[in-house]
């Protein structure tokens, strides 16, 4: 497992563990050593490889010393990585910042820009003080994305010039109205080592078969530009290529020269950009790592601090602006980094490479990193961010902005974007339509906008043109209703009912979103849950034929199927045939397997909180999972575990276990020398476990810090340690657990007390299970200590 848990030898006789002291003595014992785990140095390495070549590539794209790029690199990952509030988030010179830092050095010089670089850490800092991080995250998302998107617009205009052997303008404008005589006069040698390093950077994520899986944990961007400067040496190409002159003669920050509100104007925009894409990168990172107990969630205002003391520091040293950056950190993450060691380290190899490899650096063409970095400002318009504005109906907000920060700058697209958004929410709450409609006997109220305390009165209307007793359907058709709104439309609902009439509340695509507020006399609304709570209606005075009432009175077992698949249809599938739906369309993508016993009490979806397409469930007699080659013609968990991992791509494994297993009573109570029926057959894959329970020699499970009830519970809480060695016996688990890719979970289910417990600890071996708490946002868990119980 991956989360580690404390262990400590406990004195029997005292209340305090071993190594404890008074709070004003000295600590005993040697200090503990910085330790780095495999983990993180194989993730720093993969985050150091796809850093190079982009911070060349940026520093390249604003016209600062190549230096620069490397400097903020070393920057981000030391300074960043070890004082910022999230752990897995690399930080260092980011395309988001390219615009603002190419326009302040075209305006005020390179000197300049590191003193408003060092000014805007010092803004972060005053920021992370007030403890305002949080307040980032209220900008509008549309607005976000728009600022993105019209920075990689820019971006990939600027570079283009660069990739077809020309020099880049001032303006979008201007390398807009540059580009006919481009193309008129195109450096072959430029194109040729450009659209090299296009076509390995778009081929070398999709190489096809096992050889071309191995060969992907090479970064694509490492590869497209060793190979565009392979290729130009052997080819023996004139072209421009990268220039770092020597350290001594690099430039440092100097006093900020210009007009005050100019400069004001400057340090509000980098710390604006700066801070709003670091604290969603690192609120993107904990979404990334959401199912990971090993990783905590990010600190925002320490994130904010650490994000401005790197760019006091990397300013100071002549560096470009720092921020989060999410190419990096999603390398970071997906390579199996734990801490922010990986991070750090990331800084240390850029440090060495800046001082040892110079010359290998320096035969790098310019127009592969133009390239480079052209492919990543085209990717920062993403049709994903697109379809979501459009599909919550700010496309308009979107767009402004984006074209605000193409044609006037990143301040002034990002405040246009912000009126928009004004402006666009003003008129949803004004501009709310409501229409009534009868057809074929049935009430129909149309509600398109935002429903709030304004529109109470045209809604009271629209309703109280419904004559009473009748059926109504009331269509909402926005995404926000206040408490008066919310008020109104209840004591109408209830009303309605009290008189005989049916409601029936609905959303934008007529999908059900509310039950009827209360029962009535014409019988008993059951909620689709209630046939597994056994739950008998009463029957009214006089049932009428097909009720619920009537079929519950034909016993327990008549029809239960039927009536189930009745239910389903009726309650349940009104509300998942949209997401169903889209199931069919784009295919399943669990994102875990769950192996757990085919007992009826152990209801997954219920247990785990999930939904369709969430889960790939296995379900067998014992949660067994057979070791490779000992199948004997039953292949189905070893085939169901190979689906999963090689073509589901799951990234994790639960097994399940659970009390009062029938499965484990019966393995205690089997005579191995008995007659071998089907199920004696299959429980010998439980034999290792039952081995393994009575081994004096090794300690027994804990559930949450108590020993285990009895015999079978021992032998239950053995079997999920036991299934997770087997489990990792198998090829493809194996495999993807060396690559990080895959994450192993052990976890109990308590019938009786409806008490779900997780394995912790640094392997199975520590069989500690501890208590999942139902708070929301609770701790991790409590690290209970493991001894052996039986002495």
């Amino acid at each position: 497992m991956s989360a580690c848990v404390p262990t400590h030898a406990i004195d029997p006789d005292s209340n305090r563990t071993e190594g404890d002291h008074q709070p004003h003595s000295p600590p005993k014992g040697p200090r503990r050593r910085f330790r780095v785990s495999a983990a993180d140095l194989s993730a720093s390495l993969a985050v150091f490889l796809i850093a190079l070549p982009l911070s060349l590539g940026i520093a390249l794209a604003t016209d600062a010393p190549l230096q620069a790029g490397l400097v903020a690199a070393a920057v981000g990952g030391l300074v960043a990585g070890r004082l910022g509030g999230s752990p897995l988030q690399v930080s260092g010179p980011a395309a988001g910042l390219t615009v603002v830092t190419a326009d302040l050095i075209h305006q005020y010089g390179w000197r300049t820009t590191c003193a408003i670089t060092v000014l805007a850490g010092l803004a972060q800092l005053g920021l992370a003080h007030l403890r305002v991080a949080r307040s980032a995250l209220a900008v509008s998302p549309a607005i976000v994305h728009g600022m993105l998107a019209g920075i990689g617009v820019t971006i990939a205009v600027a570079q283009l010039h660069i990739v077809l052997g020309g020099t880049p303008q001032s303006s979008v404008s201007a390398n807009v109205s540059a580009l006919p005589a481009l193309l008129a006069h195109l450096h072959p040698a430029a194109v040729s080592v450009s659209v090299l390093t296009l076509v390995l950077l778009l081929a070398w994520p999709r190489l096809p078969g096992r050889v071309g899986r191995q060969l992907r944990i090479i970064p694509a961007a490492l590869v497209a530009v060793a190979g565009a400067t392979a290729a130009a040496v052997l080819a023996a190409l004139s072209l421009p290529r990268v220039d770092l002159p020597s350290w001594r003669s690099h430039a440092l920050a100097g006093v900020p020269e210009g007009p005050a509100l100019a400069l004001v104007a400057a340090v509000l925009t980098t710390t604006l950009v700066c801070s709003v894409q670091s604290l969603l990168g690192a609120v993107a990172m904990d979404k990334l790592a959401a199912g990971r107990t090993d990783v905590g969630r990010s600190d925002l205002d320490r994130e904010l601090r650490g994000q401005g003391a790197a760019n006091v520091v990397s300013g100071v040293l002549g560096g470009l602006p720092i921020a989060g950056v999410a190419v990096r950190s999603t390398a970071n993450v997906r390579a199996g980094a734990t801490s922010r060691n990986s991070t750090m380290l990331h800084g240390v190899w850029v440090v060495a490479a800046a001082l040892l490899l110079v010359p290998v650096l320096e035969l790098i063409p310019l127009a592969s990193l133009a390239a480079l970095v052209m492919a990543v400002g085209i990717q920062m318009v993403s049709l994903h961010h697109i379809r979501t504005v459009t599909r919550h109906r700010e496309v308009l907000v979107y767009a402004v902005t984006t074209l605000g920060v193409i044609v006037l700058g990143v301040l002034e697209g990002v405040a246009l974007g912000i009126a928009v958004a004004v402006g666009v929410a003003l008129h949803r709450l004004t501009r709310t339509r409501i229409t009534h409609e009868e057809r074929e006997g049935v009430h129909h109220v149309h509600v398109r906008g935002q429903l709030t305390f304004l529109a109470v009165p045209r809604l009271s209307r629209a309703l109280h043109q419904i004559p009473q007793g009748a059926a109504a359907v009331v269509e909402l058709d926005g995404s926000f209703m206040d408490h008066a709104a919310y008020e109104s439309l209840q004591d109408w609902q209830h009303a309605h009912h009290a008189h005989g009439g049916s409601v029936e509340i609905t959303g934008r695509s007529g999908t059900r979103i509310a039950e009827p507020a209360s029962t009535s006399a014409a019988g008993c609304r059951c909620r689709p849950w209630t046939p597994w709570r056994n739950h008998q209606c009463e029957a009214p005075a006089t049932p009428t034929a097909g009720t619920p009432q009537e079929e519950a009175a034909e016993g327990p077992n008549s029809h239960q199927l039927a009536r189930g698949i009745s239910a389903f249809q009726r309650n349940t599938a009104p509300l998942v045939r949209g997401e169903l739906a889209r199931l069919a369309r784009e295919g399943q993508q669990p994102s875990q397997l769950f192996l757990t016993c085919a007992d009826s009490r152990l209801v997954t979806s219920m247990i785990t909180s999930s939904g369709p397409g969430d889960l790939f469930v296995v379900r067998n007699v014992g949660n067994l999972v057979p070791p490779p080659g000992e199948e004997s013609g039953d292949d189905s968990v070893a085939a169901a575990i190979e689906y999963a991992v090689d073509v589901l791509h799951v990234r994790s494994i639960t097994v399940c276990g659970h009390s009062g297993c029938g499965a484990m009573q019966a393995l205690l109570k089997a005579d191995p020398h008995g007659a071998q029926t089907p199920l004696k057959r299959w429980l010998r894959h439980g034999r290792p476990s039952l081995d393994r329970a009575t081994d004096k020699n090794r300690p027994w499970a804990r559930l949450a810090g108590r020993e285990p009830a009895d015999a079978v519970e021992q032998l239950c809480l053995t079997n999920v340690i036991q299934q997770l060695e087997h489990l990792r016996a198998h090829e493809s688990v194996s495999r993807a657990l060396r690559e990080g890719a895959l994450e192993l979970h052990g976890m109990y289910f308590h019938v009786g007390e409806a008490q779900a417990y997780l394995l912790t600890g640094g392997s199975p071996e520590s069989g500690v299970f501890d208590q999942v708490s139902g708070t929301a946002g609770a701790a991790d868990p409590t690290g209970t200590v493991l001894h052996d119980t039986r002495a």
